[in-house]
């Protein structure tokens, strides 16, 4: 009788692969490290329920002026404003396939090697919808480029630190909640090359995180320029959502095997959100059930609802430093 082989996806269940994805993007993505994207236990049951839009309603902060105290004459009275701000929820999946010729073949184990690396795919995946969701709030005519809540900076000279420090200006005085600044890799290098990246430790690892101006830096390439101009953005903590969760019908993992082919197949799914905190998402251009990247890049999907200084991005748009 042939000896019995426990592979590794024969051992993993729905239950615990959630929370292993949830430890790992914890202890691995610099959105979360950086504080920008928090947990909101409000979206996590929406989540939960199935839904595909999260309602967020808010109340306004006060306004006008105080009045003097007279002997003769009552205090007036003024009211409190409720708003709503609207999240749309990712339903996303990806499956991949491992046959078992490969394995015999490579003699290592190539399904191992995939299990260890989709953690390190969803990373990315929600960054890619990170970035997609910048590129739909700082489009033309968008939510954050007009009107009151104009939150770009738009230069045509390169970037440097007098640029950047104009574009955290435009919070005002409440410019010291940024903390964090996305860049495409030829920004980052030009910044290198201006000597003005430093590098500090990140805690009980041998990391080096690259900072500029004290603000934490990520780099990502779907941040690509138009017509030589790019946008870097300066994030404030906290100024995004970034919430999973499970609906009871929804199984996040499972596999199966096509014995003729001799292929072994795991599949994943989440739902999950990206949500920009003041900028409301209106779904008017989804066609699916629940939108794709391009369609959260998609300027008039967006619309602002939260006071100005209350929305915590800002964007750069700049080219890079000229060669010599």
């Amino acid at each position: 009788m042939p000896n019995a082989n426990t592979k590794i996806i024969d051992v993993v269940t729905p239950e615990v692969f959630n929370q292993y994805m949830e430890q790992y993007s914890t202890e691995n993505s610099a959105l979360i490290q950086s504080g920008v994207a928090v947990a909101d236990a409000r979206v996590a049951a929406n989540i939960q329920a199935g839904g595909t839009l999260v309602h967020m309603p808010y109340w306004n902060d006060l306004s006008g002026e105080d009045e003097v105290l007279s002997d003769s004459d009552s205090l007036s009275t003024d009211k409190i404003v409720a708003g709503q701000d609207i999240a749309a929820v990712m339903y996303r999946g990806r499956g991949w396939s491992v046959n078992e010729l490969s394995a015999v073949m490579s003699g290592s184990d190539p399904m191992g090697s995939l299990m260890n690396k989709i953690g390190s795919y969803w990373i990315r995946q929600e960054q890619k919808v990170l970035t997609s969701t910048l590129a739909g709030l700082f489009g033309t005519n968008g939510a954050l480029t007009t009107g009151e809540t104009d939150h770009l900076n738009a230069t045509a000279a390169s970037i440097d630190a007098a640029a950047v420090l104009d574009t955290k200006q435009l919070l005002g005085d409440a410019a010291d909640k940024l903390s964090l600044l996305v860049m495409h890799s030829a920004v980052y290098t030009d910044l290198q090359k201006q000597n003005l990246i430093q590098f500090i430790p990140a805690s009980q690892s041998q990391v080096q995180i690259p900072t500029y101006l004290g603000y934490r830096v990520i780099v990502d390439d779907a941040l690509v320029p138009t017509d030589g101009l790019y946008n870097t953005y300066l994030l404030a903590s906290g100024s995004f959502g970034r919430t999973s969760g499970t609906p009871s019908q929804m199984t996040t993992f499972e596999k199966d095997r096509d014995a003729a082919a001799g292929n072994d197949r795991v599949f994943t799914r989440r739902a999950f959100t990206m949500h920009p905190y003041g900028v409301k998402f209106k779904s008017t251009t989804v066609a699916g059930a629940t939108p794709s990247n391009a369609e959260m890049a998609t300027v008039g999907n967006w619309e602002s609802v939260y006071d100005s200084k209350n929305i915590g991005v800002v964007a750069l748009q700049h080219k890079l430093t000229p060669t010599v």
